[in-house]
């Protein structure tokens, strides 16, 4: 039986942990889960790993009784894909999230190892998570920022025969495209063209140059999307 000293500490260690994830988060997007979630998703597994394990103490007494201290906390693991999956945003074709939903899934199993009383595993365990989420991101950009779809946008008039140009400049700055959607204007030959591509920031960023360079553009935007 575990007193009310160690139970305190345990949801005490539980929220530290899953606050240190949660910052992680909270700094890398604004609309991604962060700090809150984090906590009480930690905080929260602790809690039915506790009572899994206390919890029903008191039937034990009865004849016939046995008690599975896995059950409850096994439920944790099943239960909180559904928290993690309302992370996950399909837009413009493209998946977001992932990485918050993989953050919450792993945090939980943090939260219920604090609350079993494996302190150096979680906290290990929460060392190792916050190294992959923020030590890795440079490696990350630098070994597998060609294959990032990302979002360019331009105001071309006139826009009839844009489209072969815009072609030829990705080509000759490196770039990919994936998707192209024109939204022309009534009344005018302005449209605007929005462009799936993938390639280096720098190789990106010259792509816009030279557009801006283009007299028929009149405006360029970007929007880089990190995970």
């Amino acid at each position: 039986m575990l007193d009310t000293h160690e139970i305190l500490l345990r949801l005490l260690v539980a929220t530290l942990l899953g606050s240190v994830v949660g910052i992680e988060r909270e700094r890398r997007s604004a609309w991604a889960a962060g700090l809150r979630t984090h906590m009480l998703v930690c905080v929260g597994a602790a809690l039915f790993m506790i009572t899994s394990c206390i919890g029903f103490t008191d039937v034990l007494s009865g004849d016939h009784v046995t008690l599975d201290p896995s059950r409850v906390a096994a439920q944790v693991a099943s239960g909180i894909g559904f928290l993690g999956a309302g992370t996950i945003i399909l837009r413009r074709r493209m998946v977001h999230g992932l990485t918050t939903a993989a953050s919450i899934w792993s945090v939980a199993a943090v939260g219920l190892a604090a609350g079993g009383g494996l302190y150096v595993a979680a906290s290990s365990a929460t060392g190792i998570m916050v190294t992959i989420l923020a030590g890795l991101r440079p490696l990350e950009r630098r070994l597998f920022a060609q294959a990032k779809a990302q979002t360019l946008t331009l105001e071309v008039s006139p826009w009839s025969d844009a489209v072969p140009r815009l072609r030829q400049l990705c080509q000759s700055n490196g770039v990919t495209i994936h998707a192209l959607k024109i939204e022309a204007r009534q009344n005018s030959d302005t449209a605007e063209i929005e462009l799936t591509i993938a390639g280096t920031v720098t190789r990106i960023m010259a792509l816009m140059q030279a557009a801006n360079n283009e007299q028929r553009v009149k405006r360029v935007s970007a929007r880089l999307h990190n995970l």
